[in-house]
This record gives structure tokens, sequence and C-alpha cells, in this order.
């Protein structure tokens, strides 16, 4: 048997597979997901359900474990799942799609390098339905070394309904999706309601 060498131990996961999430509500929460993934269940029994939108046998499994409670928003763990869409059409015709069946955002932000929708699941697990701003990672790499980033992680609310009614009547997107600058003392108002009193730590 041959040994491995250092470089071949350096080796990357080629993609993040799947995100699996236990609940004490499984019919609720599979059908959210299949609902705002526009997914399909591959498997389903008492005790889980697999669920896809790809060529990927399952993106999200949902494990029930009765008695469970969603954990307090003080408690260390994964702050959000993010899903990205192909372009803006995309993403606001979701939203939209969504919207008529009662499922709206609690937050929408222009991050910089993403236009993003948060939801939140029947257990508030935290959802990101979101485009990239940049088409490649140099592009993206300049906008960091010239924006106010470092001052400002956490990105510029908007209104979805506005946004998309500008970029349906022709403003061109460049202009409309780059991210606005702000006074810094304005930065921890762009939290989601409730959440304005703490204090964003910038990145880096």
């Amino acid at each position: 048997m041959n040994a491995p060498n250092a470089e071949a131990q350096l080796i990357s996961p080629i993609k993040l597979a799947h995100v699996v999430l236990r609940t004490g509500q499984a019919e609720s929460v599979v059908a959210w997901y299949c609902t705002v993934l526009n997914a399909r269940v591959v498997l389903s029994n008492p005790m889980i359900s697999f669920l896809t939108y790809d060529d990927e046998h399952h993106r999200v499994a949902i494990i029930q474990r009765p008695g469970v409670t969603p954990a307090p928003t003080s408690s260390a763990g994964l702050e959000h799942v993010a899903f990205t869409y192909r372009g803006a059409d995309e993403l606001f015709a979701t939203y939209e799609r969504l919207a008529s069946q009662g499922i709206r955002p609690y937050w929408t932000i222009n991050h910089g390098p993403t236009l993003s929708f948060y939801y939140r699941d029947p257990d508030g697990n935290q959802v990101e339905l979101q485009i990239d701003l940049f088409d490649t990672d140099a592009a993206l790499a300049a906008w960091f070394v010239r924006s106010d980033f470092a001052a400002n992680p956490i990105g510029v609310k908007f209104n979805a309904d506005d946004l998309i009614r500008r970029y349906r009547a022709g403003e061109p997107a460049r202009s409309l999706f780059e991210r606005p600058l702000i006074d810094p003392a304005q930065v921890p108002a762009q939290l989601p309601a409730g959440n304005a009193n703490l204090t964003p730590t910038p990145i880096g």
C-alpha cells in the first residue's frame, strides 16, 4: 500500500451535500421546505424525510423527534442556511410566489456580495434565498477593497416590492443593486426588527 503524500492529504470536499434538521412537527416543516424550495419528497417515513430540488438524492433531511423544541436564539449553533438562485428574475418570482401563500421574509438586505431574502421555517430556523451580485471572484474582491464593508459588515435593508417594481420598470440592475453607502451610526438599524440593539462585529 502506498502511503499518502502531504499534498494528497490536503483535499477539500467537492460540494456541500445536504442539511439535516430535527423537529417535533415534521409534517409542517417538510411542507414548508417543499413550498419554499419548490422541492419534492424523495423518501418519507415516520422517522425521516428526504427532500431534493435538483439531481442530488437529497438536499434537506427532516428528522421527526417528538418532544424537541426550537433552540433559543441565545444558544450557539448554526445561524442560517442559504440557497442561491440563477438571477434576479428567479429570486423575485420566488418571493412573489411565497408571498401569495402567506410566506414572507422577515428581513430583506443588500449585503453587497448578495441580495438576500431571509425567512424562518416553522421551527424558527433561518433560511436565506439570495442571488450573487458579482460575476467573478475578482470583481467581488475588488468591491471588498473599495467598499465600506469594514464599517458595515451587515448591509443595507431594502423594500422588496419597491425594488422589484423599479427592476421591472427597467432601472439598470447594476446601479439598482449597488449597495448604498450609509452612516456607520445607521448600521445597527439594518439588522432585523428586534436586533437593532446588537453591535455588529466587523469581519477581518
